[in-house]
């Protein structure tokens, strides 16, 4: 195994494209610059609180001496031969142009060589930068702790996602209004380590084109294409489509699995949009349990919704609109452009309604109606029943007849059964069309089930467990911390010794802070 210390990193942002020219850390305006270099600030007190051991061992990497790495995780100390920066990017937030945003709190603190691939490191909440706006650039442990669950629950789920490598305890307190109603209060300071082979985001075209920056735009799509869509070719408009087509196909994808597996991620502005289909910045998520297609985990979005379950996938193309439009000065076209994002929508209800299918263990698409999914959406809706036992529970049972079935929706549902009652029928009707499904595709039971388990997890990060590894962490118990990191390291396995997770969200956690809505 390499020791990840002893990794001579590289610098291929920084050495081809254009950097801001003032050197000082202080907020503000940062023109014709695809960076700021910005150095971290080193943490009082810090502590080494996980690390990402099946990460470091898909890389074939070792962290080497763990004070070294610590004073690395930390921002204590800097990546020898490497020049931090923060990316400036802008962005549409909430629908609306918001300008300049950038990395306000996340510092690239490494590019590694590793295998066959570069590795960006990146860490969060190692204080401010240029693009910090009133912010002072540091993270907490609760959302620290989300993050760095999330990342590694979402890589293990299947989902295109970047990864976390370690969580630090700072020793230092940062002052937060959480539920920003003038009550601010001191927490725990945290940083955690991001990899990804890029943080390119949608806003950072955005803000290059929005300002008429159109030679640096072109220095950052060639620069893309060079190193993350190598197999593209050459820069020219037909190329310059064709990655757009592609970035298209991958939003797409990441989006659908989303879908599959209940992930809301609450906030998807085009900042928050990675340029390679990665699920990107872990803030206000959450999974869905009773199944409301209009439910966000976001308090600012509690009143629109704009960003709940349902509509994920109308705003991901909307924010694909909002990137054609950052292209179009390198291709001078509409209607190529125009033809791509037609083709996301009738690919993306295709792929869609085949996902679903699939975790019916039903595999023949052209001969199920749309309508078959829908009605079934909408009795999960109805009938509040929790969207992963439900299916879980069906895959488990390869036998149904309709009283077995029955007693699964009874199992799920956050109703108690004079509630449910009302809606037996309809569920009846339904089922006898499922039943004649299966029977007519005919699949041998055991290798359906088998389907069905390897796309329908029986464990997803509910709110409510990361708050309880978030509470025993911030009276200095990491072991729940541990125990769901492994734990979703194998979502789809049975994990017996594990079943207490196995549940739907308990009353307490209905209203609760950081289990129901977040900030």
């Amino acid at each position: 195994m390499i020791d990840f210390l002893k990794i001579a990193p590289q610098n291929s942002f920084t050495s081809a494209l254009p950097s801001d020219p003032i050197s000082e850390n202080y907020p503000r305006q940062v023109r014709s610059a695809c960076y700021s270099k910005v150095q971290t600030l080193k943490p009082s007190n810090p502590e080494l609180l996980h690390v990402s051991t099946i990460f470091l061992k898909e890389l074939d990497v070792t962290i080497g001496d763990e004070k070294g790495f610590l004073n690395l995780m930390s921002g204590t100390t800097p990546f020898p031969n490497f020049e931090s920066f923060a990316m400036c990017y802008g962005g549409h937030q909430f629908g609306n142009w918001a300008g300049q945003l950038g990395d306000g709190r996340a510092i690239n603190v490494a590019e590694l060589p590793i295998g066959n691939q570069s590795l960006q490191l990146q860490l969060k909440g190692s204080g401010p930068t240029p693009y910090s706006r009133t912010a002072d650039g540091f993270a907490v442990l609760r959302s620290s702790i989300r993050e760095y669950l999330c990342s590694e629950a979402m890589h293990h789920l299947g989902v295109p996602t970047t990864r976390a490598l370690s969580l630090v305890k700072t020793g230092d307190m940062v002052l937060r209004d959480m539920l920003y109603n003038g009550n601010a209060q001191e927490e725990f300071g945290a940083v955690v380590c991001r990899v990804s082979p890029s943080f390119i985001r949608f806003g950072n075209f955005e803000i290059l084109s929005s300002r008429g920056e159109e030679a640096v735009l072109k220095q950052l799509v060639d620069f893309t294409l060079k190193h993350h869509y190598p197999n593209l070719g050459e820069p020219s408009k037909e190329v310059y489509l064709e990655f757009f087509k592609e970035v298209t196909l991958r939003t797409k994808d990441m989006i659908t699995h989303w879908q599959r597996v209940g992930f809301v991620h609450g906030v998807m502005n085009t900042d928050n949009m990675s340029i390679l289909g990665l699920t990107i910045d872990y803030g206000p998520y959450g999974w869905l349990e009773n199944y409301d297609p209009t439910w966000t985990p976001n308090t600012t979005d509690s009143q629109h919704k704009r960003y709940g379950y349902g509509n994920q996938p109308n705003i991901a193309l909307w924010n694909l609109v909002q990137l054609a439009n950052a292209l179009y000065p390198l291709i001078n076209e509409v209607e190529p452009l125009q033809e791509i994002l037609d083709e996301y929508k009738r690919t993306y209800l295709r792929d869609y309604h085949e996902m679903m299918l699939s975790k019916l263990g039903l595999y023949l698409c052209d001969e199920t109606p749309e309508t078959f999914v829908s009605s079934l959406t909408q009795l999960l809706a109805d009938s509040e029943v929790d969207m992963t036992i439900f299916f879980r529970e069906i895959s488990s049972n390869t036998v149904l007849d309709f009283e077995a079935f029955w007693n699964i929706v009874n199992k799920a549902s956050y109703k108690d059964a004079a509630e449910l009652d009302p809606q037996k029928v309809s569920w009846q009707n339904w089922f006898v069309d499922f039943s004649d499904r299966l029977t007519f595709e005919n699949h041998d039971a055991k290798t359906r089930a088998a389907k069905m388990k390897a796309v329908n997890p029986k464990y997803v990060l509910r709110n409510y467990m990361a708050q309880l590894a978030i509470n025993d962490a911030e009276e200095g118990d990491y072991s729940l911390i541990d125990e769901l990191y492994n734990l979703l390291l194998k979502p789809y396995d049975e994990q017996p010794e594990l079943e207490k997770w196995y549940a739907k969200r308990p009353d307490w956690a209905k209203h609760k802070v950081g289990c129901s809505m977040l900030s």
